[in-house]
């Protein structure tokens, strides 16, 4: 049975254990040590729904190999302008983690990041085009200086046995490859986060669920109820974020958030090819991001990964798109009808008509077989078993709907939401995680525009923004990654 609590005044409620609301936390303790932080997660624990090693794609998102971020334009150049920014935020995250390290305020960084290589890979006459292209257009970029292309079959095959192994050689292929590519455990490194957070005074309650959010005058309401005891109570903070991945939109909606009114959300789960097999892990020692097929979705975009959790390694492949009505991974069948209003149905509705190729890749995915799941796979490892792999679903990822330009459009981003100058909250998905430092930057810009001032120089000194970075000269640059890699342990010494 439930019973009432008292109120609990905060300064700043974090919704959501995840790896946003821990790096918004460290963030705001280092610049204001005075105030009380409390962080409120539903799960067991922190870090295990989108954050979770498992639901995660687990690549340190830095532009280096994946084909979202590097459009083709018409005349079959390549727009590396979203690559370029993707790299200068996570070189922002490599900063922060390395100069937390370095205070001794993280453990130890082994057990949340490892260096493993990035490559792209293109199949076809048109897709080895598109490969060069995208590599000609990178390399001059200090980000991008170790890139490398290549279309010899036995460097191909030095550098990937898996895939290259019994390859039929009449196909064009060519692949690039980047040694500075990472491997993040980002449901760690948020424990991490919070257990320093901890340490500074701030409080993480996890079994916790948002039951309702309000705006009172200048104070947020925020009523929790224990999952484990029934026990309500209300927490009031001058300043709420919400970063709880699928559950964001629905608690803004509930909040009745103005900005949000349009916005509509739809869940896809996602799903992988998984195989432990230490013979063929370590015939595969990177990630491979592929190409869609033409007239594809961008979320099609098949890799091949090379994953560390707690230790032991594993080779993922995906994705393969299913659905279910659940915006988190243990969340309520009703979530997306719950979600639906009168003004956003016109989004929702638009959605289905001027994103087709979207809704026929999905019904496609949903309906495919395991053997068609197999022989995707053997696009990229032709000696494929599918005796060897086991089909595994990974974490939800709810697509935002809304207008651009009179089209409703799926948001693929991240895309920061503030309301009243007093709450902030976090829509959408890639490259999420990897962005976590750059973008709880401007999150604080965002919400305290009146302390930037005050807070910029420290800030910077802890977690470079990407105006910074993008400052930086070529030498300037290069000296702050490698900087950050061996502190690390991604370079030796």
């Amino acid at each position: 049975m439930s019973r009432s609590g008292a109120s609990e005044g905060w300064d700043v409620v974090l919704v959501g254990g995840g790896i946003m609301s821990a790096t918004l936390g460290v963030l705001l303790s280092e610049v204001q040590p005075d105030w009380r932080i409390t962080v409120v997660e539903r799960l067991d624990e922190a870090g295990l729904e989108s954050s979770s090693a498992w639901n995660n794609a687990g690549t340190g998102h830095a532009g280096l190999c994946e084909f979202n971020y590097t459009p083709r334009r018409p005349d079959g150049t390549v727009d590396v302008s979203s690559a370029v920014r993707i790299g200068e935020q996570f070189v922002s995250s490599l900063g922060f983690w390395a100069r937390l390290v370095e205070r001794g305020v993280l453990g130890p960084p082994e057990a949340f990041i490892h260096s493993v290589p990035h490559l792209g890979f293109g199949r076809g006459a048109d897709g080895v085009a598109y490969l060069r292209a995208r590599w000609e257009a990178l390399r001059g970029h200090p980000l991008f200086s170790d890139l490398e292309f290549s279309e010899d079959p036995d460097v191909l095959a030095s550098w990937l046995p898996l895939m290259f192994e019994g390859r039929n050689g009449n196909e064009p292929v060519a692949v690039t490859r980047s040694a500075q590519g990472t491997d993040v455990d980002f449901g760690v490194l948020t424990r991490q986060l919070l257990s320093a957070l901890q340490q500074r005074g701030g409080v993480v309650r996890t079994r916790q669920e948002v039951t309702s959010l309000r705006r009172h005058g200048r104070t947020w309401v925020v009523q929790v109820r224990d999952r484990r005891t029934g026990h309500r109570r209300r927490l009031r903070a001058p300043y709420v974020f919400v970063g709880a991945g699928g559950g964001t939109l629905p608690l803004l909606q509930s909040a009745r958030v103005p900005e949000i009114r349009r916005y509509g959300a739809f869940p896809i789960s996602g799903q992988f090819l998984r195989t432990d097999r230490p013979e063929l892990v370590a015939a595969h020692r990177g990630k491979v991001y592929g190409h869609s097929a033409p007239g594809a979705p961008p979320i099609s975009v098949p890799h091949l990964d090379l994953r560390v959790v707690d230790g032991q390694e594993a080779l993922l492949f995906g994705p393969f798109a299913a659905f279910s009505p659940r915006f988190l991974t243990r969340g309520r069948l009703t979530d997306l009808v719950r979600s639906v209003r009168p003004g956003n149905l016109p989004v929702l509705m638009a959605a289905a008509r001027d994103n087709r190729p979207l809704v026929t890749y999905l019904i496609r995915q949903v309906t495919q077989s395991a053997d068609a799941r197999t022989a995707t796979l053997r696009r990229f490892v032709p000696s494929a078993s599918a005796d060897d792999w086991t089909l595994m679903t990974a974490g939800q990822r709810v697509q935002v709907l809304k207008k651009t330009g009179g089209r409703s459009t799926v948001g693929f981003g991240t895309e920061i939401v503030t309301s009243a100058g007093s709450l902030a909250a976090l829509l959408g998905a890639s490259p999420g995680a990897s962005t976590a430092a750059s973008t709880m930057l401007d999150v604080l810009a965002a919400s305290f525009p009146q302390r930037m001032p005050e807070w910029a120089p420290q800030l910077d000194r802890l977690a470079p923004s990407t105006q910074t970075v993008r400052q930086f000269g070529p030498d300037r640059l290069g000296e702050e990654v490698t900087r950050a890699r061996r502190v690390l342990g991604l370079l030796p010494g």
